[in-house]
């Protein structure tokens, strides 16, 4: 390893954006110390945004770049980057929480749950945790997180709930919704990433991965929510919905669904589902007695997020892609749901498709990126989503880093028994 100046501070910067989504809370307690509205108090807020860090770290990259190879030098850079993944996640997440998706998946939830010989609270949590991860293998994983979250939003993360169920309910989302995308090549980022060139079609995907994931989900969900009964008890319905707005009629639900497969099909072509957006945005406008406002804010901080970890992501091959050769398969298992917890797991499958592999190894390399999704913010793609849905109903602290992986270790062993144990068809 002979890294240049440039890769050993994107590495430095990188690792102090890391140790920044620890200290949002610091900052969050700072900003009280200024009076509301001040510059001083939007300042340290918006350093207690976790969605932010990476963007703000990235500009401090890219400033020393312009330091070192001049005005230019950033500029070359950002366009040598592929920044499609984040502007796709923006849109999906802006499409996805929308009232008639959220409705439409209520919905589905609800048949389902009503299957489940369980109490109808209960039934309804351990549906939305199964069915709304693993639809993520078809909607795409941000669509599913964005869904699944507001509506654990609505009607599971009130006061009454105790933090111990929040942070067990947002790590098993997080982990389920990482694992939940793997019955497709197409909507888990991490298996995007290498799908087409190890040629993995939808056939490999369900017999290797898929279907011990939905195993996972299952267990994952029904523990935890036997683990929580006592609060998962009594009566239960949907919360209400504005009153203001009238009920999606069916072509508004079809048209929605419209919308998003044609974003999702044209995933990897940016210029064209960006422009699809705007038309979509248009379609709300003119259809807004049915809709609640696009959650534009909640999306661009998520696409600012990402796309700082493109920015500083991307500098980290000299020290990742060494350290993935070397390892023996069950290392390298291991070592990918660790290392997954500080980069983002398709940045990490990505390094890996650039390097020759063996079948197992490959197999253990995704397994491993998507096994260990959930036990940080930065760990997968779709998790800031869910987080910008949720925050706010932690209080003032907000989500600890601490909190959110004690909650996602359960799950997450789940998964490793699942992907290690059950044998592919």
């Amino acid at each position: 390893m002979n890294p240049s100046v440039i890769e050993l501070a994107a590495t430095v910067i990188f690792g102090l954006a890391v140790l920044h989504t620890f200290l949002v809370s610091k900052f969050a307690k700072i900003a009280h110390h200024y009076p509301e509205g001040s510059m001083g108090e939007n300042f340290f807020h918006f350093f207690a945004e976790v969605e932010a860090v990476f963007g703000i770290w990235s500009a401090v990259f890219l400033a020393f770049l312009a330091c070192v190879e001049g005005v230019g030098g950033p500029i070359h850079y950002l366009e040598s980057l592929n920044f499609t993944e984040p502007a796709f996640v923006f849109v999906i997440m802006c499409m996805a929480g929308t009232r008639p998706v959220i409705k439409l998946a209520e919905k589905m939830i609800v048949i389902i749950s009503n299957l489940i010989p369980l109490p109808k609270k209960m039934a309804f949590y351990v549906a939305a945790l199964v069915f709304g991860p693993l639809l993520g293998s078809f909607i795409t994983e941000p669509a599913a997180m964005t869904v699944t979250a507001i509506i654990l939003l609505k009607n599971f993360y009130s006061k009454e709930m105790s933090d111990k169920f929040k942070y067990a309910t947002i790590g098993l989302l997080f982990v389920n919704i990482s694992i939940g995308g793997t019955l497709t090549h197409f909507a888990a980022p991490p298996v995007l990433m290498v799908a087409s060139k190890w040629n993995w079609g939808m056939g490999h995907m369900i017999t290797q991965f898929g279907y011990k994931a939905a195993i996972a989900c299952v267990i994952s969900a029904l523990s935890v929510a036997f683990y929580f009964k006592k609060e998962l008890t009594g009566d239960f319905a949907l919360r209400p919905d504005n009153k203001e707005k009238m009920s999606p009629p069916v072509w508004i639900y079809i048209l929605h669904i419209i919308f998003l497969g044609l974003v999702v099909a044209s995933a990897h072509h940016m210029v064209f589902f960006m422009g699809l957006f705007l038309f979509f945005l248009g379609f709300m406008n003119v259809t807004k007695e049915f809709q609640d406002a696009p959650k534009l804010k909640d999306s661009l901080m998520v696409g600012f997020f990402l796309g700082g970890l493109v920015v500083l992501g991307t500098k980290q091959q000299w020290w990742l892609q060494p350290l993935i050769t070397a390892l023996t398969d069950q290392v390298l298992y291991f070592g990918a749901t660790g290392l997954t917890a500080i980069t983002d797991n398709a940045a990490l499958t990505y390094l890996g498709s650039l390097v020759e592999l063996t079948d197992s190894a490959k197999y253990f390399l995704v397994a491993g990126a998507v096994t260990g999704g959930g036990l940080t913010v930065i760990a997968n793609a779709p998790n800031p989503a869910g987080y910008g849905v949720l925050k706010d109903s932690f209080g003032e602290k907000g989500i600890t880093p601490g909190g959110l992986l004690v909650g996602a270790l359960y799950p997450t062993f789940i998964a490793i028994l699942c992907f290690e144990l059950l044998p592919s068809l």
